[in-house]
C-alpha cells in the first residue's frame, strides 16, 4: 500500500485557501500548464511511505498511537508560496506552513513519525522535510513559475490547531481523471487515543 502520514487542514482553512486560489487559478490557467490539487486532497505530509505492506499496518497504528500520546497540538496557518525544485523550473507549486509559537515542531514530528513507520516495517521516503501543502503540479516538463509564485505569495489562511495526524492510503489512478484516491485509514489525536 502506498501511504503517507499527514496533517489535514480543517474545512474552514480549506475553504479560505480555495477562496484565495479560485480567481488566481482561473487567471493562471492559460495553456493548462498546472494540474491543481483538489480541495479534498490538501494536506501537509509528515512522512511518505511509498510501500507499506498491509500486514504491517496494525503495528504502525499501535506505534502511531503511542507517538501521538506523547505529543501536544500545535497552532498552524498557511502563508506564502513557493515552487519545487525552483521557480525557474517548477514541478510543484506549494503553500508555506507557519508554526505559530513553536517553531521546529513539524520537523520534530516528521522525524519521529518516520521513525515510527520504520519501526513498523514501512519503507519511508528519505526526502528532506520541508513543511508545505502542494497546490499544483506541472503537466509534463518543469515550468517557469516566477509570476505564478508571485501571484500566490500573498496567501494567508486563518490559524488552526493541528491536534491530529492521519494515516492516509493513496490509491493511484482511482480518482477523477486518473488522479489518486485518498483513504484515511486511521487518525491519531495528539495526547489521546486513536480515532478510527
Amino acid at each position: 500500500m502506498r501511504a503517507f502520514l499527514a496533517v489535514v487542514p480543517p474545512l474552514e482553512v480549506v475553504e479560505s485557501l480555495e477562496s484565495f486560489l479560485e480567481p488566481r487559478r482561473d487567471a493562471l490557467a492559460a495553456g493548462g500548464d498546472w494540474r491543481w490539487t483538489r480541495s479534498e486532497h490538501l494536506h501537509l505530509t509528515l512522512a511518505f511511505l511509498p510501500e507499506l505492506e498491509e500486514w504491517r499496518e496494525e503495528q504502525l497504528v499501535a506505534d502511531g498511537e503511542g507517538w501521538a500520546a506523547r505529543h501536544t497540538p500545535v497552532a498552524l496557518a498557511l502563508g506564502g508560496a513557493g515552487a519545487f525544485p525552483s521557480p525557474g523550473a517548477a514541478r510543484v507549486l506549494w503553500a508555506g506552513v507557519d508554526e505559530l509559537g513553536r517553531e521546529g515542531t513539524l520537523a520534530s514530528w516528521a522525524k519521529g513519525l518516520r521513525g515510527v513507520a520504520n519501526h513498523a516495517g514501512g519503507r519511508v521516503d528519505a526526502t528532506r522535510f520541508s513543511p508545505h501543502v502542494t497546490l499544483a503540479r506541472a503537466r509534463g516538463r518543469p515550468r517557469p513559475a516566477g509570476p505564478v509564485v508571485q501571484a500566490l505569495d500573498t496567501l494567508r489562511t486563518p490559524a488552526w490547531v493541528a491536534d491530529e495526524v492521519a494515516l492516509v492510503a493513496s490509491h493511484l489512478g482511482q480518482g477523477p481523471g486518473g488522479t489518486p484516491r485518498y483513504e484515511v485509514r486511521h487518525g491519531w489525536r495528539l495526547g489521546g487515543p486513536a480515532q478510527p
